[in-house]
């Protein structure tokens, strides 16, 4: 009987034990549980930094298993917190009219109310017309299926040009950073329909929801904490497998791999698009918890910091990608917080707001030369040292083979 790949995988089990706990303990001490010792605040802290543990996730599925280093993998992430942005946005801003409106004598028109709202909205880029790409923003369902719809088609176009021109390496991440840059300089104008530079805000405001900030805050922790989880299970599952194995081998041997007949340029495409959708997802639910987005959300240095994070937590080991996420993003909301003490010199005092990036961009040039496996090759190498328990079993390689028990006798 063949075994899940949870039970031949018992890591994976570990982490989503860990991460239910985790859960579980945030909400019994958040506020709007009523304990009170953890502040909304940080809660929509921890949620963001849930979200990017999941595109990490995805960077190490592209980057650490199949060997494509990707600088464009912000650019989904934006994408996808902008179709979810476009409905909270409309549909905060009707409610908003309509009650206004409701108080005059003279019943408003449905275009009246359009117009209103296009004017609430697109006031600030000087329009009150709606742009084409705002056609469903009227419904949640159809802007949560463009959260995975449009980059899905924009990875699939951009990934089938590229692989099947077979560019491969430092200028295939080029490629990715310069599409970056290009959707980001677009986005930053004011006919873009996504207000340029000004973005989407008021995004933590639920419309239609009386609860407090306490109680949305929390839920959208325990959707981040699920969709990491259940992100963690599928690229659990993918690298466990048959096309796991097919995609490392391209990794580490392209040319091998096209030689045994398999189609690369369709193992590529398919993981590239796959990791686009799940960083487009993560993207949708950290915007509302960050409360807006705008154009410098998605420049490339964005996708540069996420390769860093994966790279610190180690790359090729999914746990790891969490781990590097994780640490960086609490690390930075400490130190530019404000949190982190200022350290005087005499001569000079270190503000940590000013000299977290030199830190960080420090961070990763010892990670790279002392431990290139990152925090996650670290973990490894200390479960390694550990004496193995074979509980009895075979030392040789056929059945009833000399056991352990009886060699130490």
């Amino acid at each position: 009987m063949q075994q899940s790949f949870i039970i031949k995988n018992p890591s994976v089990l570990v982490f989503l034990a860990i991460l239910a706990l985790f859960t579980l303990g945030v909400t019994l001490l958040s506020e709007g549980a009523g304990a009170g010792f953890i502040s909304t605040s940080f809660i929509k802290t921890l949620g963001k930094t849930l979200c990017l543990c999941l595109i990490a996730v995805a960077m190490d599925l592209i980057w650490g298993f199949t060997g494509i280093l990707s600088l464009g993998h912000f650019a989904f992430f934006g994408l996808g917190g902008y179709m979810i942005g476009m409905w909270l946005m409309y549909e905060r801003t009707r409610l908003i009219v309509v009650e206004s409106l409701s108080q005059s004598e003279i019943p408003a028109t449905t275009a009246e109310i359009t117009d209103a709202i296009g004017h609430q909205i697109f006031g600030v880029v000087g329009s009150s017309d709606f742009p084409l790409i705002w056609a469903f923003a009227d419904s949640l369902f159809l802007q949560l299926a463009l959260v995975v719809i449009v980059p899905g088609i924009l990875a699939l176009i951009f990934g089938w040009l590229a692989f099947r021109s077979r560019v491969t390496g430092v200028y295939l991440s080029i490629l990715t950073q310069a599409m970056t840059l290009a959707l980001a300089l677009y986005l930053f104008q004011n006919d873009s329909g996504l207000r340029g530079n000004n973005g989407l805000s008021g995004l933590q405001n639920l419309p239609g929801v009386t609860a407090s900030q306490d109680m949305v805050s929390l839920w959208f922790f325990w959707g981040s904490a699920l969709a990491l989880g259940l992100g963690y299970m599928l690229a659990a599952w993918i690298v466990s497998g048959k096309f796991g194995s097919v995609i490392r081998g391209i990794r580490d041997n392209e040319a091998r791999v096209r030689f045994l007949g398999y189609s690369v340029e369709v193992y590529k495409l398919v993981v590239f698009t796959l990791t686009a959708c799940i960083a487009a997802i993560a993207g949708a639910l950290y915007y509302p918890q960050a409360g807006i987005i705008n154009p410098a959300e998605i420049a490339p240095i964005a996708s540069i910091y996420l390769a860093v994070w994966v790279a610190i937590g180690g790359r090729g080991r999914l746990y790891g990608a969490v781990i590097g996420a994780a640490l960086v993003s609490l690390l930075s909301s400490w130190f530019t917080g404000g949190q982190a003490p200022d350290i005087p010199l005499g001569f000079a005092t270190i503000k940590w707001v000013d000299w977290w990036l030199v830190l960080l961009g420090m961070s990763f040039v010892l990670v790279t030369l002392f431990a290139p496996k990152g925090i996650g090759g670290l973990i490894e190498l200390w479960t390694e040292r550990r004496t193995p328990d074979r509980h009895g079993a075979d030392l040789g390689p056929d059945a009833g083979a000399l056991r352990e028990q009886e060699a130490q006798q």
